[in-house]
């Protein structure tokens, strides 16, 4: 009868991988009717515990895959990094790296892949590559270079980056997991030296092979989607405390808006400012010299979005706030000019025939209509250098609009203003910056010294993050891939069946009974090619957790040390270059760099190659095979 379980979770297995790979159902419903079928296999069919496997696989065991600590790990990590992503906290660390690269476009992107290769190796490679996007894009634009030479590239060497350490890529604690049942237990730094030595031939192929392979590209006119030129007219009020009270113009400029174009500032002649400007305010237009802001000033600018979400998360801009008698008292909070946790700024379009055209800002109530205030207007004509309030609306205007989440949704229900859906996006909260580094510090030394397990350290420094309001309960939840907690749950339960049910043993067997008379070394390196592509038509993480105790049972039949096999599916579940669904990185950058499917092929398959003659060369004499 255990037979027949072994042969069945094979077709179980088989059937798993051609739904991933055919990608008609989402990954979260084909790992569920895995983990169903299976469950249904061992309860509906129970095994006999005298056949060639003694061990009798039950529903308990099959689901334990899901209180994994490597799962665990992973899920705690991605909090984390979410809290990391959320403050901005490696944006500036990045751009300083930028700028050791001075004026040559070689060595810009060499210090940038650079950077977040290193950074990878202690921070789950995902979260990197959506903080270096952004930038490579900016200073691409800056140095006149096409962003394709450089998005791609940096997928693949956070990839690369993450194979260094346990904690760079979930793949690696997934591996470190499933093998630590057989009594090999993965360190922090056990298999960096490999890894390094992959690393370092992979990113060499990256900065010297991958451009000339790419090609050049005309650069993207400024209507694509990296174009950052786009300008919205918004107003800042100086109030008692800002941030700006007391700053001097300097040329004419003032430090604190960087990237803002300063068009004029309204100054009261008699007390303070209420509400915006009136008839006797003064009117200061640039050049700015000798000029020092003070309470009661209004600051109407021109800047892009990026400069604007940059000014509000740093406090040099602030929210925009309503007259006392116009105020909500269950939402005062909300009003006073503070960003709050999970503020949103999207963009939205005043629609043909809205009724909202022709009035003012402060006439269209917007805010007291949906909650969301106007932060923001670009229009294709020109617009006046006074209030940005006082402009009227136009069909076609887009506006920059702030809020919350339930105010978004209200927003989204207007048939008056067209929400741009893909422009929603959270303000980072950078005041919270030095506390999530310092916590993501913590977590890497108290995990790489062994002073606490990594599944503590993670789960203490994810709980860490959301009490020092690096990011709120909602975010940490949405942090959370759901996709990634049903797959491994679900891989890890095949993997079980499979182990106690003696398939793993029985493909170990059948391999060295192909390879009967070869070493160690061939019949490692063989299983590393074949991992290698099946990771870039699977997930990378199924990949893993299926293939590791299949690797083990053969360094056991071999009679060779486990580790050299281990870290070999470590490093060949890894590979995921030759596609664009092949890792969640590839798909990151395949829209802002207008890459085609073909790109992947042509960049990826060589560099697997390359990584797996590496492997052959390297890895098995460094263990002694």
């Amino acid at each position: 009868m255990n037979d027949f379980h072994m042969w069945a979770t094979f077709v179980v297995i088989a059937m798993s991988i051609v739904g991933y790979a055919w990608e008609k159902w989402s990954i979260e419903g084909v790992a569920l009717a895995t983990l169903a079928a299976l469950l249904a296999l061992f309860t509906l069919i129970p095994q006999s515990p005298t056949g060639p496997a003694a061990t009798v696989v039950d529903a308990n065991e099959l689901i334990a895959g899901f209180a994994n600590p490597a799962l665990v790990t992973v899920l705690a990590l991605l909090v984390i990094g979410q809290a990391l992503f959320n403050t901005d906290a490696l944006e500036k660390p990045a751009e300083l790296m930028a700028k050791l690269g001075g004026r040559s476009v070689f060595r810009t992107i060499l210090v940038l892949l650079f950077t977040a290769a290193v950074t990878s190796a202690f921070l789950n490679n995902t979260p990197v590559v959506v903080m270096f996007i952004p930038i490579i894009a900016a200073i691409a634009k800056q140095r006149g270079f096409h962003p394709t030479k450089a998005l791609l590239p940096l997928s693949y060497v956070g990839i690369l980056g993450g194979m260094t350490t346990l904690i760079g890529s979930s793949t690696n604690l997934l591996v470190a997991g499933v093998s630590a049942r057989s009594g090999l237990e993965l360190g922090f730094f056990d298999f960096i030296v490999p890894g390094l030595v992959m690393a370092g031939t992979g990113f060499l192929y990256v900065i010297f092979v991958m451009p000339w392979l790419l090609g050049n590209r005309d650069m993207p006119d400024e209507s694509s989607a990296l174009a950052s030129g786009r300008h919205f007219v918004a107003q800042i009020d100086v109030t008692e405390g800002h941030r700006l009270v007391g700053e001097a113009a300097v040329a004419g400029l003032f430090p604190s808006l960087q990237g803002i174009t300063v068009r004029s500032i309204y100054r009261p002649k008699k007390g303070p400012m209420q509400d915006g400007g009136t008839s006797g305010d003064q009117v200061i237009l640039p050049p700015f010299e000798d000029l020092t802001l003070q309470p009661g000033d209004t600051i109407v600018v021109a800047a892009t979005r990026r400069a604007l979400t940059r000014a509000l998360s740093e406090g040099a801009a602030s929210l925009p706030q309503l007259a006392v008698e116009e105020r909500d008292p269950e939402r005062a909070s909300d009003e006073l000019g503070r960003l709050s946790e999970s503020f949103t700024l999207a963009e939205a379009v005043v629609a043909p025939g809205s009724r909202l055209s022709g009035r003012t800002i402060d006439a269209a109530r917007i805010r007291q209509t949906y909650g969301t205030m106007v932060l923001g207007l670009q229009r294709r004509s020109s617009v006046s250098r006074g209030m940005m309030r006082d402009n009227r609306l136009e069909p076609g205007d887009t506006l920059l609009v702030g809020g919350l989440p339930d105010d978004m949704e209200r927003l989204r229900e207007s048939r008056q203003l067209l929400l741009l859906e893909r422009s929603a996006a959270e303000v980072p909260l950078r005041a919270c910056a030095p506390r999530a580094i310092f916590i993501f510090v913590i977590v890497i030394l108290l995990a790489a010294t062994g002073v606490v397990p990594i599944v503590a350290a993670s789960l203490i420094g994810a709980y860490a993050v959301i009490a020092a309001g690096c990011l709120s309960l909602r975010q940490a939840a949405r942090s959370f891939d759901k996709q990634i907690f049903m797959l491994v749950g679900a891989s890890l339960a095949a993997a079980t069946a499979m182990e106690q049910t003696g398939g793993a043993g029985y493909l170990a067997m059948t391999t060295v009974d192909v390879f009967a008379g070869s070493s160690a070394t061939i019949v490692l390196s063989a299983l590393f090619i074949v991992t290698a592509g099946l990771t870039n038509v699977l997930s990378n993480n199924a990949t893993a957790v299926l293939f590791t105790p299949i690797a083990i049972g053969i360094a056991q039949a071999l009679n060779a040390p486990l580790e050299p096999f281990v870290i070999g599916i470590l490093f060949a579940a890894n590979c995921s270059f030759a596609t664009p669904v092949a890792y969640q990185t590839n798909l990151l950058v395949l829209g802002p760099g207008r890459y085609r499917f073909v790109d992947y092929m042509r960049c990826g398959i060589p560099l697997i190659i390359i990584l797996w003659i590496a492997f052959t060369v390297f890895v098995p004499a460094y263990y002694g095979l």
